[in-house]
C-alpha cells in the first residue's frame, strides 16, 4: 500500500487534455502536471484552494506547456522540465534527466526518460505514493502516437511500466478512451475484460466523466499496446504467436494510425 496518499484533482483542458493537480497533505505543496490551458488550471486551484508550488512538465508539445507563463505569473510556481526539451518549454527553473529525483513537499518522484512520442518525454514515478504521471506515453487503453524515432523506442518506454505493481495508478495527458476502446476491440474482440471496460467508458462519458486515472493492472488486462506478447495480438497483425513483441507493437501502432 502507498506510504503517502497525495490529494489529486483531474479535470479537462482544451478539448481532450487532462489537467492534473497533486497536493502533498503533509506540507501543502502542490504540483500541476503540465499546463495545457491556464484558465482550467487556475480555475481548479480556485476551486480547491490549493497553492501551486510546482509545475512538472512531461514534454515540450504546445498543448502541454502553453499555459505555463500565465500560471507561473499568477502563482510563482517552480517549473521543472526535461533537459532534452531545450528552450521549447517556457520559463524553466530546473531541468531533469533519467534517474533524477524531484520533490513536491514530502512527495518524491524518480524521473524516467520515456521517449517515443517525442525524444524529450519523461514520466514522473512517485513510487511511495504508487502514482505515475505518464503524459503522452501511456494512455488509458492506448499509447501515444510515435512522432520521433522508431516505434521500438516507444515500446521500450512502455515496457518499463510492466514490472510496476498492478495497483499503480497511472495518469495520462489525454482522454482518448472511447477511440482507444474501439481500436482495442477490433484488435482483440475476444477480450471480455476489454468489452467490460468499453461499456464502462461509454457510461462514464454519458455521465461527464473519463477513465483517467487507470491502474497498471487494468491496462495489462485490456490495453493492446501493453499486450504485445499475447498470441491474440500477434495473430491480429498477421504474425505467429511468440513473435517479437516490439514488432507486434509496431504493427499495432501503425494499424491504430490508420484506424
Amino acid at each position: 500500500m502507498p506510504e503517502i496518499r497525495p490529494e489529486i484533482r483531474t479535470f479537462l483542458c482544451r478539448s481532450d487534455n487532462i489537467g492534473v493537480l497533486m497536493r502533498d497533505p503533509e506540507t501543502g505543496a502542490c504540483a500541476a502536471i503540465d499546463v495545457p490551458e491556464a484558465a482550467a488550471v487556475l480555475r481548479a486551484l480556485d476551486e480547491t484552494g490549493w497553492r501551486l508550488t510546482d509545475i512538472l512538465v512531461t514534454h515540450r508539445h504546445g498543448d502541454h506547456v502553453e499555459g505555463i507563463p500565465e500560471v507561473k505569473a499568477r502563482t510563482g510556481a517552480r517549473v521543472t522540465a526535461p533537459a532534452r526539451a531545450g528552450s521549447a518549454v517556457p520559463q524553466v527553473d530546473a531541468t531533469v534527466h533519467e534517474g533524477d529525483v524531484v520533490t513536491v513537499g514530502s512527495l518524491a518522484a524518480t524521473v524516467w526518460e520515456t521517449p517515443g512520442h517525442c525524444d524529450d518525454h519523461v514520466t514522473y514515478w512517485f513510487e511511495a505514493a504508487g502514482v505515475a504521471f505518464a503524459g503522452d506515453t501511456l494512455f488509458t487503453l492506448g499509447c501515444g502516437r510515435v512522432l520521433e524515432g522508431p516505434p521500438q523506442v516507444l515500446w521500450r518506454s512502455l515496457s518499463r511500466f510492466l514490472p510496476l505493481p498492478d495497483e499503480t495508478v497511472i495518469y495520462s495527458g489525454h482522454d482518448y478512451v472511447l477511440s482507444n476502446t474501439r481500436f482495442g476491440l477490433a484488435a482483440e474482440p475476444g477480450n471480455r475484460n476489454l468489452a467490460d471496460r468499453a461499456a464502462l467508458a461509454e457510461k462514464a462519458r454519458a455521465e461527464g466523466r473519463f477513465l483517467v486515472p487507470t491502474t497498471l493492472g487494468e491496462e495489462k488486462a485490456t490495453n493492446p499496446f501493453l499486450r504485445a506478447t499475447e498470441p491474440a495480438l500477434a495473430r491480429a497483425v498477421g504474425m505467429e504467436p511468440g513473435a517479437d513483441p516490439a514488432a507486434v507493437f509496431t504493427a499495432l501502432r501503425e494499424w491504430k494510425n490508420r484506424f
